[in-house]
């Protein structure tokens, strides 16, 4: 039986619009790097032929694949539907032209391949041999490099840079939007948000003339400088899981999420299985465990989660999807807790993943649930946050037995907090909770702990601890 082909190593992504007189040139270039690549042209509806030299190559050269956009859209647009058409293990944007050297691909995907780096972005500004540049040319990269650095919080020497590389999974997971030249704050600003490991490298640099083809220009630079803030200020909800604002949010309430850790705490065992861990914020106080698995389902998280904890003795991050039967691939770990905070209430078969919870534990190993309370305050704020269900106290309990575990622990949490999701969710149909009215819930938070006390009647959430049997 013939095993299936390995993808390629690295997919060289090469917007081309107009630019017959380098492109062939190029191409020969890029294919004589000594590694194992595709090569995605995507020519941007020519107009001098370019689109035929390119087709001629790619009847020669099997590595090319040649991709013709319907319209003119931009080097924006063409990129993008290179990152979505790559295969490879690293994805690198390299222009048609002859400014950079492709002879310079070894050492910029060398940080991602040693796992140091996630990013990696190639600087002509960093001392090696340039072309010398227009001033104005080089003071505008400068502006726009000083004002993306200051709405991410980089050090970049060279944010406009053509040469980005990344891992596949990376680019991949993030939804750009630009068309034009405004790609490059935008992918900046993103990669940034998400806080992947990013490294500098620095590239030759063979500028050109506009009459050799320079497209980029002045009215370039203001939308430069717009999409630097609309996405380095502001966040974009369409690249991010739909959970985003929520668990970003909810990372920033300290003292309640300290409440919860203070009412779990007794309960959490030395080798821990964190499901939907999503930012972290719980994943701190496990810290100091035997062991620590931290997991979500969705790759922005689970990348975040890397970066947050790779240098933490005892934290592992791994992909697991309760609703999967791939979550069994976890169980060697012998954990004896699984912490399901903020999780049941989104999966479609809530006792099926607690069975698949089960599974993974070790004999007398404990699963601890947390999750909205009440039927009758199930309404547009659950809907807006991915709520599929809110539960009641037996209900709950009838569950945990129906997956096989015996109910150590259950009662209701924060019970003073009914009202206001009542107002939100039913009479002001709000999808959100307003920001303000989360911070001001948080600085009440110890009123709160101390009017309702240790075991409250009713509340907003609900906690239950259950036990797998001993044999």
């Amino acid at each position: 039986m013939t095993e299936p082909s390995r993808p390629p190593l690295l997919s060289v992504i090469i917007p081309c619009y107009n630019e017959r007189a380098t492109v062939a040139e190029l191409l020969r270039r890029v294919k004589e790097v000594p590694i194992e690549k595709e090569i995605i042209v995507i020519d941007d509806k020519s107009t001098d032929g370019s689109k035929d030299v390119v087709a001629a190559l790619a009847r020669e050269w099997p590595e090319i694949r040649h991709i013709l956009q319907d319209v003119n859209q931009g080097k924006g647009a063409a990129i993008r539907r290179g990152i979505d058409e790559a295969l490879g293990d690293i994805v690198l944007i390299q222009d048609a032209d002859l400014e950079y050297d492709p002879e310079e691909y070894p050492k910029l995907i060398q940080p991602i391949v040693d796992g140091h780096a996630d990013v990696v972005f190639g600087s002509r500004f960093e001392g090696y041999p340039r072309r010398v540049m227009l001033y104005w040319h080089r003071l505008g990269n400068n502006l726009l490099t000083f004002l993306s650095n200051m709405t991410t919080n980089l050090d970049l020497t060279d944010m406009e840079t053509c040469y980005k590389v990344f891992r596949r999974e990376v680019i991949q997971s993030i939804r750009l939007r630009s068309d034009r030249f405004g790609i490059e704050p935008e992918i900046t600003a993103k990669v940034a948000k998400r806080g992947y490991r990013i490294y500098e490298v620095p590239i030759s640099y063979y500028g050109r003339d506009y009459w050799e083809g320079k497209k980029i220009n002045w009215k370039d630079g203001f939308s430069a400088i717009w999409t630097i803030f609309k996405y380095g200020l502001f966040d974009d909800a369409s690249s991010e899981p739909s959970t985003y604002k929520t668990v970003r949010r909810r990372s920033g309430l300290k003292r309640y999420n300290n409440w919860i850790w203070q009412r779990i705490a007794p309960f959490v065992g030395q080798r821990v299985l964190e499901v939907g861990a999503g930012s972290g914020a719980m994943t701190r106080f496990l810290y100091g465990r035997d062991l620590i698995v931290a997991t979500d389902r969705e790759t922005p998280y689970v990348d975040r989660l890397r970066n947050a904890f790779r240098r933490r003795p005892g934290i592992f991050v791994e992909r697991c999807d309760l609703e999967s039967d791939s979550s069994s691939e976890l169980a060697h770990y012998g954990f004896d807790t699984v912490v399901c905070l903020n999780v049941l209430e989104h999966t479609t078969d809530d006792v099926a993943a607690l069975r698949r919870a089960n599974q993974l534990l070790v004999p007398g190993g404990r699963v601890i649930v947390f999750v909205p309370a009440g039927h009758n305050l199930f309404g547009t704020l659950d809907r807006g946050i991915g709520h599929q269900r809110r539960y009641e106290k037996e209900e709950l309990a009838e569950k945990l037995r129906a997956a096989g575990f015996e109910v150590e622990d259950i009662g209701f949490q924060n019970q003073f907090s009914k009202l206001a999701w009542w107002l939100n969710a039913k009479l002001l149909k709000r999808s959100q909770l307003p920001s303000a009215q989360s911070k001001f819930f948080d600085r009440l938070v110890p009123l709160f702990r101390a009017v309702e006390g240790e075991r409250p009647s009713s509340g907003l959430s609900l906690i239950a601890v259950g036990k797998k049997a001993t044999a």
